[in-house]
């Protein structure tokens, strides 16, 4: 086992979320629903597309050695973790690893747009310099999410709609199945308008699809209905605190459990264990190793290191699953 901090399964001996007050709006935000106890956790953080398909690589590799993750009491996914989430409902990890290392190879280092065509590599640095701007400006988390959310929103203004319906298509695409499983799955996204983190799971009325389009929305605010929403990783990158009162949770980190955010905001998956660890649940977290680091941050949209990361992502599950035996039964 790689003892390197950015690679390192970590042993750990969860929070609160702001529910949405308007009693019009139909997506009903599953904070209230949330089980006070369980057993077992999973938590799928974001990182683009290369974090979707090590977060399935890994999955994958614990699978095929005898360990089947999928089937914790609660699944928490947050943008690309909320895609690989709905995936494992619908196929068996070894599929989606078939599918992603299957896939055509793609040319080039370009970011994905959420129609699946290529951005200009001046387009993705803009945004991120936009949203570094943001993030530097903020007073906190809460006037942050509300700044990120009214970026959106003017995008969309910006846009002549088309890619709500092409950002949707693409999302039930990727997805084997678009119905809830019967299973607590949350998915996790922010009102735009209001900067509020709002919980979807299977009661929330929302479509499955829509859902985890919410959870991904970057760059634009995605619909449901009459409201908007962006990218859950602006609640918490991996959300973990959500398992509060879970005996074990296994966290899976694409990026490692660094954080664009200063640290007192308490954003960061540290603060989010010490939560987890101070409500009595042990914690074990997965980050990629180091010589996969590469393939995330900058390069995380690029779909050409899908492959790699999967496969990276494959051989850590494999290596990993008899330590982590003892600690999921």
């Amino acid at each position: 086992m790689n003892t390197t901090p950015s690679s390192t399964l970590h042993l750990s001996t969860t929070a609160s979320i702001w529910p949405r007050s308007d009693q019009d709006q139909p997506q009903a935000d599953a904070t209230n629903r949330l089980c006070a106890a369980g057993k077992r956790a999973l938590v799928l953080g974001g990182g683009g597309s290369t974090g979707n398909a090590w977060l399935i690589g890994v999955i994958a590799g614990l699978f095929d050695a005898g360990l089947d993750v999928t089937q914790a009491d609660l699944v928490i996914g947050t943008s690309a973790g909320s895609t690989a989430a709905a995936q494992t409902t619908g196929a068996t990890p070894t599929e989606l690893l078939a599918a992603i290392l299957a896939a055509a190879p793609q040319q080039g280092t370009r970011p994905v747009r959420s129609d699946g065509g290529r951005v200009p590599i001046s387009s993705a640095a803009d945004h991120l310099e936009r949203t570094s701007k943001i993030i530097a400006a903020a007073e906190d988390a809460a006037d942050m999410r509300r700044r990120m959310g009214a970026l959106a929103l003017q995008m969309n203004a910006a846009s002549d709609g088309s890619r709500q319906t092409q950002w949707r298509a693409t999302v039930a695409a990727r997805l084997p199945s678009q119905s809830w499983p019967l299973r607590t799955v949350l998915i996790t996204a922010v009102d735009a308008h209001t900067g509020e983190p709002v919980v979807f799971d299977r009661h929330s009325g929302v479509d499955l699809v829509d859902a985890v389009a919410a959870s991904c929305a970057s760059g634009f605010a995605y619909r449901i209905r009459d409201n908007e929403y962006i990218d859950g990783g602006y609640r918490r990158n991996e959300n973990a605190d959500l398992a509060a009162g879970y005996e074990r949770v296994l966290v899976l980190s694409p990026f490692g459990g660094r954080t664009r955010t200063p640290l007192d905001w308490r954003m960061h998956l540290a603060a989010q264990v010490d939560e987890l660890r101070a409500g009595g649940s042990r914690v074990e977290t997965i980050f990629p190793d180091s010589n996969a680091e590469h393939m995330f941050g900058a390069n995380a949209m690029d779909l050409s290191l899908r492959p790699p990361a999967a496969r990276a992502g494959y051989n850590q599950g494999r290596a990993l699953a008899a330590q982590l035996t003892e600690f999921l039964h």
